[in-house]
C-alpha cells in the first residue's frame, strides 16, 4: 500500500531535508545490513585463506585474542584516533557535497610546519601543545583553501585540485625538509629538530594510550555541535542538499564552499599530531601516510555521523591491530584490506538499496501533495 501522507513539515525543513525521516524498518535494514557486511567479509576472508592453503581458523583465533587482550584493545583505540579526525574532516566536505580528497596533503602540511615552528617555542606544556595544534590546523586550512579558491573563482573540481595538492604537498615538504630543516645529528635517523618535552602528549595509560584520544573525541563532539546543532551547520547542510533552494533562501553558496573547505582542512591538519607529539617528536621520512584515504572509508562507513564515525574507526583500528599477530601466524596481512573492502562495499550496497526505497517514498508523497493541491484548487 502506497504511503500518501502529506509532508506537513515547515518549508525550511523540507528544503534542508526533502527526504522524510527513515522508518524504523529502514533503520533496522541499515544496521542489519552493516552487520551482515561484516560477517560476510569474515566468511570471504576465511574462504580466500583456505583456497590459498593458509590456516583460516588462525584468523579468528587472532581476532579473539585481540578482543580479550587489554593491550590490544588499547592499541585499537590508539590506531582509531587519527582515523576519527580524518573522517570528520572528510565528512564536513561531504555535508557540503564537496569531496575533499586532500586530507593526506593537508595533514602532512600541518605536521611538518607544526614540527618546525614547535621547536622554536618555549612555553608551558599545555600552552605549547595547544599552540602546536593551532599551527597544524592553520596550515592544513591554508592548504585546503587553495582548492576552495580554485573552485569558487575558476570552477575547478575539488577532487582534481585536492589530488594534485596531495602530490604537491609531498614534494614541497621533501624539498623544504632536505634543504632547510633537516636536523644535523650523529644519528642515522634523519628528522627535523626534536620537540622539547613540553610538547609531548601526556600519557593516559602508561605506554598504551595518550591524550590524543581526547583531541579526537573533542573533534567528534565539536563536529556534531557545529554541523548538526548550529546555524552555520544548518546553512552548510542546506547548501549541500539543495544549493539552488539554499541560494534562494539567502545562503551564499561560494561563501559556504570556502568555509567548509577551510574547516575541513583545519581538522585534517591535526590528523597527524599523534605521530608528532606522541611517537617521533619530530618530522622525518617515517611520516604518517594513508590516514587521508582511511578517513574517506571511515566517513562513508559511518554515514558522516559522529557516532558512526567513531564506531567505524574503532572497527578499522581493530582490524589494523591484527597486523602483527597475523604476521606471526604466517597469514598475509593483506587479508585485512580484503575484509575492509568487503565491509565497505556491503554497506554501500545496503545504503543504496535504502536510498532507492526512501526516494520512491518521497516521490509518492510528492505526488500525494500535488493531488491534494489540485483538489483544493
Amino acid at each position: 500500500m502506497t504511503d500518501t501522507t502529506v509532508d506537513e513539515r515547515p518549508r525550511h525543513e523540507r528544503i534542508l531535508n526533502p527526504k522524510p525521516a527513515r522508518s524504523n524498518q529502514e533503520v533496522f535494514v541499515i544496521l542489519a545490513g552493516s552487520l551482515a557486511a561484516v560477517l560476510l567479509s569474515l566468511v570471504v576472508a576465511a574462504v580466500v585463506l583456505w583456497v590459498s592453503g593458509k590456516d583460516a581458523t588462525a584468523l579468528f583465533e587472532k581476532m579473539w585474542d585481540n578482543l580479550t587482550s587489554s593491550d590490544k584493545l588499547y592499541e585499537t583505540v590508539d590506531r582509531a584516533t587519527p582515523m576519527i579526525i580524518a573522517a570528520v574532516a572528510v565528512a564536513i566536505g561531504f555535508k557540503m557535497n564537496l569531496f575533499n580528497i586532500g586530507v593526506e596533503g593537508q595533514y602532512l602540511m600541518g605536521v611538518f610546519f607544526a614540527a618546525v615552528i614547535g621547536t622554536k617555542l618555549n612555553l608551558p606544556s599545555v600552552l605549547h601543545i595547544l599552540l602546536i595544534v593551532v599551527i597544524a590546523a592553520v596550515f592544513g586550512s591554508l592548504w585546503a583553501s587553495i582548492a576552495a579558491v580554485l573552485k569558487v573563482t575558476r570552477g575547478v573540481n575539488e577532487v582534481i585540485a585536492t589530488i594534485m595538492l596531495n602530490a604537491l604537498a609531498l614534494n614541497l615538504i621533501d624539498f623544504l625538509f632536505t634543504e632547510y630543516f633537516r636536523f644535523e645529528s650523529a644519528s642515522l635517523d634523519v628528522k627535523t629538530k626534536p620537540l622539547p618535552s613540553t610538547a609531548h602528549f601526556p600519557e593516559l595509560v602508561d605506554g598504551k594510550l595518550n591524550a590524543y584520544i581526547l583531541v579526537a573525541l573533542a573533534v567528534a563532539v565539536l563536529y556534531w555541535l557545529i554541523v548538526f546543532k548550529s546555524r552555520f551547520g544548518y546553512r552548510l547542510r542546506a547548501s549541500g542538499v539543495n544549493a539552488g533552494a539554499a541560494r534562494t533562501g539567502g545562503i551564499a553558496a561560494n561563501r559556504m564552499i570556502m568555509a567548509a573547505m577551510l574547516l575541513s582542512g583545519a581538522i585534517a591538519g591535526i590528523t597527524g599530531l599523534k605521530y608528532l607529539l606522541a611517537d617521533s617528536y619530530a618530522y622525518g621520512p617515517t611520516r604518517p601516510e594513508g590516514f587521508g584515504f582511511s578517513g574517506i572509508a571511515v566517513a562513508l562507513l559511518g554515514r558522516h555521523h559522529p557516532a558512526g564515525i567513531v564506531v567505524s574507526a574503532l572497527l578499522f583500528g581493530f582490524l589494523d591491530s591484527l597486523s602483527g599477530p597475523l604476521q606471526i601466524a604466517k597469514i598475509p596481512t593483506s587479508i585485512v584490506l580484503v575484509i575492509k573492502a568487503i565491509i565497505l562495499l556491503g554497506v554501500v550496497i545496503v545504503n543504496e538499496v535504502v536510498s532507492v526505497k526512501v526516494a520512491k517514498r518521497t516521490a509518492d508523497r510528492t505526488a500525494a501533495q500535488l493531488a491534494v493541491s489540485g483538489a483544493a484548487a
